[in-house]
């Protein structure tokens, strides 16, 4: 699948958290503009793209905003990778990571990273008591690893400001899987910790994102991407024949 005008893309997902082992799939994640006459069209372009062999997410450059400045985690990754993990980086991509704190506000990061980190221990609780498919375990293992990832990740963004991207001890998260894969009920304990934790730390946080720079960014996309072949100024010399 070919997509024009990507303007950011990298690997993301577990290689970039450092939990990935052999056989591991290799996530990508990126932003395209589409063109900007086709926004005003009947038929709008398809926000995303994905795909699988490779997998890969693409969403364009409206979309992605929106799931940033929701706190969406796994779009937010995207401006904090490590450099080496980019794949695409133009002048707008560049100036998108340069603006990644104007999206952050404390109650959206503190809402989104412990829902998602929630619903990953609700996945655990609906899977039982251990007694199921050596693949079903592994999947189990997967969302507990992605459940302390969140909890971590979520807070040092809280406390901080920045995301930390690849985790300290990659084996310490192995090993907790495994422990909340023969039993969904270890989480909760990490869970109930990092709720009291956004409760009772200061956050650095501003209180609403940084609207307009992310409108002022989306607007430079918007004329750079603006592709008329024919822009005709139709100067019609009114003579006004008024009475």
């Amino acid at each position: 699948m070919a997509v024009a005008n990507i303007l950011l893309s990298g690997i993301v997902g577990s290689t970039a958290y450092g939990l990935a082992r052999q056989g591991s799939d290799i996530d990508r994640l990126g932003v395209f503009a589409a063109p900007t006459e086709a926004l005003h069209g009947l038929h709008t372009p398809k926000e995303s793209h994905v795909t699988t062999a490779p997998d890969r997410i693409l969403h364009e450059a409206a979309k992605w905003c929106r799931l940033a400045l929701g706190g969406n985690p796994t779009a937010m990754e995207l401006v904090w990778l490590p450099d080496e993990l980019y794949e695409v980086r133009t002048p707008l991509g560049d100036e998108l990571i340069g603006i990644r704190a104007s999206f952050l506000c404390a109650k959206r990061v503190r809402d989104a990273y412990l829902g998602y980190a929630t619903q990953q221990f609700r996945r655990l609780e609906n899977r039982g008591d251990g007694s199921f498919s050596a693949d079903t375990r592994k999947r189990t293992a997967k969302h507990a690893r992605h459940l302390k990832r969140l909890c971590h990740q979520g807070l040092s963004l809280y406390t901080t400001g920045r995301l930390e991207i690849r985790v300290e001890d990659p084996e310490e998260y192995h090993a907790f899987g495994e422990r909340v894969a023969a039993d969904p009920a270890a989480a909760l304990p990490l869970l109930r910790h990092y709720e009291a934790a956004f409760d009772e730390t200061p956050t650095v946080l501003p209180e609403r994102p940084g609207e307009a720079a992310v409108e002022a960014w989306l607007h430079r996309v918007r004329r750079l991407f603006y592709t008329a072949e024919t822009a005709t100024s139709c100067s019609c010399s009114q003579a006004s024949s008024m009475p």
